[in-house]
Parts: C-alpha cells; sequence; structure tokens
C-alpha cells in the first residue's frame, strides 16, 4: 500500500484487501484509465479527507498515479544528538526535518547526509538505519509535484554551533528535546509527524 499526503489529506493506494475497513471515499481504478480528473476532483473537495484507490495490479497503480505528477525524489534526516535531542529546522513558517532534492547521480544515503549538513551548518553526521519513506504532493509552477523522500535515522556527536542555510529559506536550527515537541508537532506538516513518531 501506498499513503500520500495531498496539502496534509490523504490518497491510499491499495488493493480491495487493504481497504476493507476504510471509512471513506474507494475509488477503483482499472489499467489505462486516467486518474488525473480524480486528483483535479479531490484538490477541490477540500472537505473530503481522504481517498483510497484500489486495483488488481497495485505497480502498475502507483506508475501511473506518479505520471500525473511531476516525480521528485529527496532524502533527509532525523537525527539524535548524544542528548537524544531531535535536530529541527524551522522553514517558511513551519517545522520540519532537515531533506532536499536528490541530485543527479548522487546516492540517496550520501544525499541524506548532505542535505542534513548543509541545511543545518554541521559535519559529521552518520546513519544508523533506513526509515520509512513519506510521499508528499504539492504545486509548482503550475502543476502537481509527487516527492518521494527517503529518511534516515542519523546521529551527530558534535559539538558545532548550528547555523541556517538562509539561502534555503531556513530561519531556525535548533535542538528539541523529545518532551518538548509540542510545538514543533502543531506546526508542521503531518507527513513530517509519521517521521518522527
Amino acid at each position: 500500500m501506498y499513503k500520500v499526503f495531498f496539502k496534509d489529506r490523504l490518497i491510499f493506494l491499495g488493493d480491495k484487501k487493504e481497504c476493507v475497513n476504510f471509512d471513506g471515499m474507494v475509488y477503483a481504478w482499472t489499467e489505462g484509465e486516467s486518474l488525473e480528473g480524480l486528483i483535479l476532483q479531490f484538490d477541490e473537495e477540500e472537505h473530503r479527507e481522504q481517498i483510497f484507490v484500489v486495483a488488481d495490479d497495485l505497480e502498475a497503480l502507483f506508475a501511473h498515479f506518479k505520471s500525473c505528477f511531476k516525480y521528485i525524489e529527496a532524502a533527509g534526516g532525523k537525527v539524535y544528538n548524544s542528548n537524544h535531542e531531535i535536530l529541527a529546522i524551522y522553514r517558511l513558517d513551519k517545522w520540519d526535518l532537515p531533506k532536499g532534492k536528490v541530485e543527479k547521480g548522487e546516492e540517496i544515503p550520501e544525499a541524506a547526509i548532505r542535505e542534513v549538513e548543509e541545511e543545518c551548518g554541521i559535519s559529521g553526521v552518520e546513519i544508523e538505519k533506513e526509515l520509512n519513506s513519506t510521499y508528499h504532493t504539492y504545486w509548482m509552477k503550475g502543476k502537481f509535484v509527487l516527492k518521494r523522500t527517503y529518511w534516515y535515522q542519523m546521529t551527530y556527536s558534535g559539538s558545532e554551533e548550528l547555523v541556517p542555510q538562509t539561502e534555503e529559506d531556513i530561519q531556525e536550527v535548533k535542538w528539541l528535546a523529545q518532551d518538548n515537541m509540542e510545538a514543533f508537532k502543531n506546526n508542521t506538516y503531518a507527513s513530517i509527524l509519521e517521521v518522527i513518531a
């Protein structure tokens, strides 16, 4: 099953068994049929919190769904320091985790480390393990974008001063204690809440 965040609402893509207990609109997709109309309808019907698109061939469904968007891959980190605090950035009036676009020819884990280090002004970040990827959509230059973000749990044992990458609109970078995450959770994206859970 795929879970796509669509302006903090949800589009699920799966098979019929996965939607048995789903409380919302279920749409049965058949190969060769376009989903663009359904996506535009969902965009306009903001009262609708979620939809579930089902198909016999999930990978064909996802490939078609992806073709309805400009597709971008990004990578980022859920970074812990030695005090087990989480590294957070404040960008465009929202709390977030450091992440960014994977460059052409770049390995995804290396992109994740590079983005964390660039956005936060630190070095020596290490990957502990891969986490689940998230998918989210946004509107850019007249087209919907579907972004897959590969997430990694990382550690940082240094003591460098955090420096926000202002050219990426990052206003603040800070370490947050896990018992002091309320402000972060109340002003972040739904996809990020899944990563920090």
